[in-house]
């Protein structure tokens, strides 16, 4: 009888720990995190009277500065250095610019690449909507960049005026067959 009870009470230990055992598995479970794509800010963006220095060796150029951009799209910076007439107009998209000089009937067109090849640091779509949208790490104040093509330094400083966000905006391509097309390293 004796052997019995160690029997069964070494049964019993053998269940409970198999009981126990049983308990502390644990099934590892993964959770997904459910993120939320973020929303843009803004779908269009309206700038209208920044004032815009462009310094490089030899001169300088103070114009104002109208700037329309459909976000990830395409843009218009419209030049005007007098009288409110748009004189220069820049047109850009992810792809390519398209500079017109509309008082000497020319423009000229290139992609970011081929302009990078002279330019440093390099210009991308993301910069110059964050330019025309007031929206570079430096604030919504003013803009100061510097850039190098060649031997010429360009400094382009930019005082911003508050912008107009998901307004109408007219941002179109300029007809350019009454310009004439010309290298646009020749600007540069």
């Amino acid at each position: 009888m004796k052997g019995n009870k160690y029997i069964l009470a070494l049964g019993f230990w053998l269940l409970a720990i198999g009981l126990v055992g049983c308990g502390t598995k644990k099934k590892a479970v993964q959770v997904a995190e459910i993120v939320e794509p973020e929303v843009p800010a803004w779908h269009t963006c309206l700038i209208q009277g920044a004032r815009a220095t462009i310094q490089t060796n030899t001169e300088t150029y103070a114009a104002t500065l109208t700037m329309q951009t459909i976000r990830d799209s395409m843009l218009v910076i419209s030049v005007m250095p007098m009288f409110g007439l748009e004189m220069m107009r820049l047109e850009a998209n992810p792809l390519e610019l398209t500079a017109i000089d509309k008082i000497h009937g020319q423009y000229a067109k290139a992609r970011f690449a081929e302009l990078n090849r002279k330019l440093t640091p390099n210009l991308n779509w993301d910069i110059l909507q964050q330019i025309c949208s007031a929206e570079l790490p430096t604030g919504n104040e003013k803009a100061r960049l510097l850039y190098m093509f060649g031997d010429e330094t360009i400094q382009l400083v930019i005082d911003y005026v508050p912008r107009q966000i998901d307004v109408p905006v007219k941002v179109y391509n300029q007809p350019t067959a009454r310009y004439q097309q010309v290298d646009i390293s020749r600007w540069l």
